[in-house]
């Protein structure tokens, strides 16, 4: 594949000292996110004091027999954020009124198991606290553990979130969430939107340092023609992956370190060996590059920016407060939920159960 030159590591090591007045270690390390309202670091504290520890046991179980599945929750919560806000909406069922979030091109490939891992943490924590934590507050804290748990950063997460009472439309998501094929510039102003600038981006598409892509996501920078950013040697091993244009394997998103939460990724860019083009255009659009170059170089910075960013994703449109609600299910709102109604019903006292429902 080749490798980095001293020489151009030097290069690289200069550039990033005169990026410095620019995107800075104390700018990254700089955690003054604003809270939205309703948001806390503590939480649940007095509600459910053992929720971080009864998530973060139990996934390290989890990614100690597949650590794959650290990927498929960190992408989850991406790609619930990016749509109608973190309130958990991309975990909900379709229903008589439309197919659910899930149904969504961008989401026919996230991983089953990782809603079956959500709902199995939500069992937990019931049982230990009672239902007071919601389903998106435990996708949240199952992304930021999938981070440290794979070798990433560890921090702390406002919580508070409320779970949705509904999901988006399919055109509503794929409006949300940028494709593969997608250059910078559309990443760019997509992002912006959502009041992301474009360290942000860069760090945010850090997330890829994990996980796998099916060849459907890939396939036209190397059919019929090859996009000349990318690398021959890398461009004819995916052929070896993807050898038809209908091809249904996978491949790891991060050729170095694929299952190691690190700044590889940014390092790929630089060889030309980025899976998407929304991944490689990040090195070759001037407005991005020199922050892929910092990170690459700076897996610190990396880690201290990817925080701030996350923590300023994870507060995207929030439910706090009495909006929202804490779903019994998180596949299913309480309303449509008939398990959950009866265990109301029979909580309550007789003359309240039909006035309060």
């Amino acid at each position: 594949m080749g490798k980095v030159t001293k020489s151009f590591v030097a290069l690289l090591l200069i550039s990033s000292l005169l990026l410095a007045p620019y995107l800075s270690i104390s700018e990254a390390t700089d955690n003054s996110v604003p809270i939205v309202s309703g948001l806390s670091w503590t939480f649940y504290k007095t509600s459910c004091p053992k929720l971080e520890s009864i998530i973060r046991t139990q996934l390290k179980k989890v990614f100690d027999n597949d650590i794959g599945q650290a990927a498929g929750l960190l992408r989850l919560h991406f790609h619930d954020c990016f749509v109608q806000g973190c309130d958990g909406s991309v975990l909900l069922d379709g229903s008589a009124s439309g197919p659910g979030e899930q149904q969504a091109p961008p989401n026919l490939s996230l991983r089953a198991k990782a809603f079956e891992i959500i709902n199995d943490l939500r069992n937990r924590v019931e049982k230990a606290c009672g239902r007071v934590v919601s389903c998106s507050d435990i996708v949240a804290l199952a992304a930021r553990d999938s981070v440290h748990l794979s070798g990433g950063p560890d921090y702390g997460i406002p919580l508070g979130r409320r779970d949705g009472l509904t999901f988006a439309t399919v055109n509503a998501t794929l409006q949300n969430l940028p494709p593969p094929f997608a250059n910078a510039t559309t990443i760019l102003s997509m992002l912006a939107t959502k009041n992301f600038d474009p360290t942000d981006v860069v760090a945010l598409s850090g997330g890829h340092t994990i996980g796998i892509s099916h060849c459907t996501s890939f396939i036209t920078r190397f059919y019929p023609t090859q996009d000349p950013t990318m690398d021959k040697t890398f461009a004819n091993n995916l052929k070896v992956i993807c050898p038809t244009v209908n091809s249904t394997n996978t491949t790891v998103m991060d050729i170095r370190s694929p299952n190691k939460f690190d700044n590889k990724y940014y390092v790929d860019l630089m060889n030309r060996q980025g899976l998407f083009t929304s991944d490689q255009d990040l090195y070759t659009d001037s407005r991005t590059r020199g922050i892929v170059t910092s990170f690459a170089i700076n897996e610190t910075l990396f880690f201290e920016k990817f925080v701030v960013s996350m923590i300023k994703m994870g507060q995207l449109s929030v439910l706090t407060g009495n909006n929202g609600e804490i779903r019994a299910n998180c596949s299913v709102r309480n309303a449509d939920n008939k398990s959950y109604l009866a265990s109301v019903v029979e909580e309550l006292p007789v003359e309240e159960a039909w006035s309060d429902l």
